[in-house]
């Protein structure tokens, strides 16, 4: 798939945005702005209010208000949010009160707490999977070691229940730790099979896409990129740092998309790896933050200009749309 015609503009006027939540086609979509933890909701009339200020949010480098996810049971609604606080790295969840256009937030509980946080590496993307369990990406917090270090959840992604328990059939019983290795992963993603991947800044030399396998170490910081070295799990892909700098990720119809920051662009990476990836959107609206399937096989994704490393734009920043067609024979 690839983008086609003219994208559209669905919200502008956004403040350091950093994660898109879809609730579902003819509901609302919450968005994340970092610096000042407030939650914005896109109603589905197509207009921009405050559901809530996620409380204890501190804002220093990339923490802040990070990822959102949330979960739907019989009872209750739950929004769950990746944020720093003034001593760490924490997953909480709150219930989403109220209705489309009004909805609020309710009175937040600890998933999991103790994350390493630094002014850069926070990591911070949370999604369920097919198994309905919660992973979570976690960067190194500015601290390589702890990426191999298998005492630390840092430098890590994990996987855990709804309530924040080591699920029995992780690969290290009593761990919450999935795969290791990882410098600063912000993208997770399943392709049609149920597979996950997770997109991955490197340092110097080369970002990464990788396909995760439970239990498997990515080298960081033994390894940066192709290594080919024995004991560690290469990337599908490598891009230099200045082309990427990936952060979210998405899986539509076949097509991996992968938002870039440093690289000003959308990589669009075939499931089957049979075909180079593609970069649409090259210095179009600067940097792409999160990317997320929209309704009707549409594509999501919103800029991070006024982040502090960006050049705002007119109207920055943005959440738009792309239409998606398949990639023309030839």
């Amino acid at each position: 798939m690839q983008p086609v015609g003219n994208p559209r503009i669905i919200a502008s006027g956004l403040a350091a945005p950093w994660s898109i939540l879809r609730l579902g086609d003819g509901d609302s979509t919450l968005i994340s702005e970092r610096d000042t933890g407030t939650i914005r909701e896109l109603t589905p009339s197509g207009t921009l209010r405050d559901a809530g200020v996620v409380a204890g949010v501190v804002h220093e480098g990339e923490g802040g208000l990070l990822g959102l996810e949330v979960l739907r049971t019989s009872v209750q609604t739950w929004l769950y949010a990746y944020l720093t606080t003034a001593s760490d790295n924490r997953i909480e969840r709150m219930p989403l009160t109220g209705s489309p256009g009004s909805y609020a937030l309710g009175s937040p509980q600890t998933i999991l707490d103790g994350l390493a946080k630094a002014a850069n590496h926070d990591g911070g993307r949370i999604k369920f999977g097919p198994d309905s369990m919660l992973y979570a990406t976690v960067g190194d917090a500015g601290q390589p070691s702890r990426a191999q270090d298998s005492a630390s959840l840092n430098g890590k992604i994990l996987r855990m229940t709804a309530t924040g328990g080591v699920p029995s059939d992780n690969p290290t019983r009593g761990s919450l730790v999935y795969s290791m290795g990882h410098r600063n992963p912000e993208g997770l993603a399943w392709d049609a099979t149920g597979q996950l991947w997770a997109a991955e800044f490197g340092q110097d030399a080369w970002d990464e896409l990788n396909r995760i396998e439970p239990g498997a170490n990515y080298g960081w910081p033994i390894v940066e990129g192709i290594g080919r070295k024995p004991g560690f799990v290469d990337p599908v892909y490598q891009w230099r740092t200045s082309e990427a700098s990936p952060s979210g990720l998405a899986f539509v119809r076949g097509t991996f998309f992968l938002a870039a920051l440093r690289g000003e662009r959308l990589w669009a990476i075939s499931s089957t790896t049979s075909t180079a990836p593609v970069a649409f959107l090259a210095n179009t609206f600067g940097r792409l933050r999160d990317a997320v399937p929209g309704p009707n096989g549409t594509l999501w994704i919103i800029t991070n200009n006024t982040d502090g490393r960006g050049t705002p734009r007119e109207g920055d920043d943005k959440l738009i749309e792309l239409r998606l067609a398949p990639v023309s024979p030839g």
